[in-house]
């Protein structure tokens, strides 16, 4: 498994031509290259990650079902969109809690995008509730949060990203030496990741390097949300 390859050129070629393409005619005369240069292959990779997965911690899951697992539909959710393309123009891949019942679950996360691959360590978009829970935990643990958000494994491949808010959050000291953290609405590390990378000879295990690097963040939140790690 360590040097299998599991996505190729034709992934990206498939993603690229289907930004250009985005209906659904195009998608079902080519639904055949999709399964077999990116379905196929995500499935495989998710489920040969699992046992890379299980050695970080048993509380996580890859899921390789086709649908309703760890791999996320191609088809977008246009109900409350002005964007009405059907389809999204890449392929996103999440390893969530087995807490988690969807895409807000803390948890590690694959995109491939044509120009824009990265990996994704944390939880995006959480609830109010898990929201304030974190920032709490963040307040409540100022080093710990320092040694995982800033700590030089951790900066030295991620950044934090995600959408943050104006002001200071209603509730929390504004002149809080951590202010600027407590305004993120998403508490997620990104590392980009070259293309040439992913569609190497062994990057089943870069990844799960990506996904080590990122564990002590991940951890952080689960505590702050009181889920095991």
């Amino acid at each position: 498994m360590a040097d299998t390859t599991y996505f190729s050129s034709k992934t990206f070629a498939f993603l690229r031509d289907l930004a250009s393409h985005n209906h659904r005619e195009w998608f079902q005369e080519n639904k055949e290259r999709y399964e077999e240069d990116v379905r196929v292959p995500a499935l495989r990779f998710i489920q040969d990650f699992a046992p890379y997965l299980e050695g970080l911690s048993p509380h996580f899951r890859a899921d390789p079902r086709k649908s309703g697992g760890s791999l996320f539909r191609i088809h977008r959710d246009i109900r409350f969109s002005k964007d009405k393309s059907p389809y999204k123009t890449h392929t996103g891949i999440q390893f969530r809690h087995e807490a988690g019942r969807d895409a807000h679950a803390p948890g590690f996360y694959l995109h491939m995008e044509p120009g824009g691959c990265f990996a994704g360590v944390g939880i995006w978009r959480p609830d109010a509730s898990t929201l304030r829970k974190i920032r709490e935990h963040l307040l409540e643990d100022p080093g710990g949060w320092k040694e995982v958000a800033y700590d030089g494994a951790f900066q030295e491949r991620y950044g934090l990203s995600g959408e943050r808010l104006v002001r200071p959050p209603r509730g929390f000291d504004p002149q809080h030496t951590l202010v600027e953290d407590l305004k993120w609405k998403d508490f997620v590390g990104m590392a980009e990741i070259p293309e040439e990378e992913i569609t190497s000879p062994g990057f089943l295990q870069e990844y799960a390097g990506y996904c080590r690097t990122g564990l002590p963040f991940v951890s952080f939140l689960c505590r702050a949300l009181g889920l095991p790690v």
